[in-house]
């Protein structure tokens, strides 16, 4: 564009040009599309998990967790070649009441190790949101000095309404995690509920961490959880709630008298620490010790494990008949109808399910 106060006639008048507008699309978008992430063969991502290589491990235990059947069947072939070089880690598993202090524990027991020259993968159970199905996945975040430790590899994966369904997931994980040259592996729950099961199927030792000064310290805790548990901790033994936690301690100890022996034949033991001042923690890991040479020298590790992974191949075939099931297109249209017989008193609920199930089996019988 022309000025006219830039004419030889106006001297010592001058008008710039002024500045380019740089363009409203980045020029390097079409860079960045044409970016795409390297695909590797099953054969390259077993190599690189073997050599402990943490990206290929983490894009791995994404295939785990994906539900497209692509990445699953690429999934499964990565765990079956993975599988020989499994099984040598020692798997704790961590529960306890919401803000007893699981992640704090987790990253002062995680430290503990690590510090002593360990590989440890922590995987995190994260609820999701019965509403959006998503997760806060923070526990990263939680367990600040961990997650910056070279050694220490922390995965959280979204339950996303699928307990069973996580689990299986977490299983397979594990087997990667162990080929990658992980020792130790820790899951944690989402809290004390049905996730305790699914985890105590998965680990070699089961920890219960609890809080002392909360009014009755018993209350509130399943008698299926104190039976499944290896070994209660009290958290927070620190300042003025040291003599509160002693106190919680007596309690579990007299309560678990009234429990019959457990199959491996330790009897749980019950100690004081505080995660946050990494106290009593040495403590901690000389009785997970002593109960994992104990469990290996009576042959109980192995009986474990060995049922373990049969409970494993029978979730398996439970989870994809329940999926066989819901997805059939035609037990899909009548679950609705069989919904609106039962809202409207014309069915029970038995019959209902008796003719979805009939008309399922009919289906396959065709």
């Amino acid at each position: 564009m022309s000025h006219p106060e830039n004419d030889a006639h106006y001297k010592g008048l001058t008008v710039n040009k002024g500045i380019a507008q740089p363009p409203t699309v980045s020029p390097y978008l079409s860079t960045l599309h044409r970016a795409r992430r390297k695909t590797y063969s099953v054969d390259e991502y077993v190599d690189e998990i073997l050599q402990g290589n943490i990206t290929l491990l983490s894009q791995a235990v994404t295939l785990v967790e994906s539900s497209r059947p692509e990445h699953q069947e690429i999934a499964q072939q990565i765990i079956e070649k993975c599988l020989p070089h499994s099984g040598k880690s020692i798997r704790i598993g961590f529960t306890g009441v919401p803000g007893a202090g699981k992640s704090t524990s987790i990253d002062a027991f995680g430290m503990y190790l690590v510090k002593e020259g360990n590989k440890l993968a922590v995987l995190a159970i994260d609820p999701s949101s019965e509403r959006s199905r998503g997760s806060i996945l923070g526990d990263k975040t939680r367990m600040e000095r961990l997650s910056m430790e070279h050694n220490a590899f922390i995965r959280p994966s979204p339950t996303a309404g699928s307990l069973g369904g996580v689990a299986r997931k977490t299983r397979e994980t594990i087997i990667l995690c162990e080929a990658a040259g992980f020792e130790y592996i820790f899951v944690e729950t989402v809290g004390v509920g049905q996730s305790e099961t699914a985890v105590h199927s998965m680990v070699d030792f089961f920890l219960l961490i609890q809080l002392a000064g909360t009014g009755d310290e018993l209350q509130g805790i399943k008698r299926g959880i104190m039976e499944m548990a290896d070994g209660i901790v009290i958290n927070k033994a620190d300042g003025d709630n040291i003599e509160k936690a002693k106190l919680a301690q007596s309690h579990f100890k007299n309560a678990l008298h009234l429990f019959p022996v457990p199959d491996s034949g330790w009897t749980p033991e019950v100690l004081t620490y505080s995660g946050y001042y990494g106290l009593g923690i040495a403590e901690v890991w000389d009785m997970i010790h002593r109960y994992i040479d104990f469990v290996k020298a009576s042959g109980y590790f192995d009986q474990k494990r060995s049922e373990q992974s049969k409970y494993r191949m029978y979730e398996t075939i439970n989870e994809h008949l329940r999926n066989d099931f819901y997805q059939n297109p035609e037990i899909e249209e009548l679950m609705p109808k069989l919904e609106q017989d039962l809202v409207a008193h014309r069915k029970s609920s038995y019959i209902a399910a008796t003719e979805a199930l009939e008309k399922y089996y009919r289906n396959r019988n065709q």
